[in-house]
């Protein structure tokens, strides 16, 4: 079993909220935790941009991660969304074994 930490951020709790809402439907997602907003300072199109941002921390499995992206590049509002996925290197053996129940194609 290969849990990941899905990483993306979206420009408003809104916006947040639905994505979490519809990846958790679609099971391709145990949990997301949608943060308080931060500051994100990067270069977009040769301009430096400074913008307030919610970050999300999906908690999702190899087997449903090209879905799972797929999924956020379909619902996410930016034309070039950060989706970053960190494979676990341990945790919780309940806790991983819960989040690959949860993922489980209907």
């Amino acid at each position: 079993m290969d849990t990941y930490l899905v990483i993306t951020n979206l420009p408003d709790r809104d916006s947040a909220a639905k994505l979490a809402h519809a990846l958790i439907e679609k099971r391709l997602a145990a949990c997301i935790n949608i943060l308080s907003p931060c500051r994100s300072v990067y270069r977009w199109k040769g301009k430096t941009e400074d913008a307030e941002e919610f970050p999300m921390l999906i908690k999702t499995t190899r087997e449903r991660y090209d879905e799972l992206e797929a999924a956020i590049r379909a619902g996410h509002p930016y034309e070039l969304p950060e989706i970053i996925a960190v494979p676990l290197a341990g945790g919780l053996p309940a806790y991983l074994e819960w989040v690959e129940s949860e993922t489980r194609s209907a």
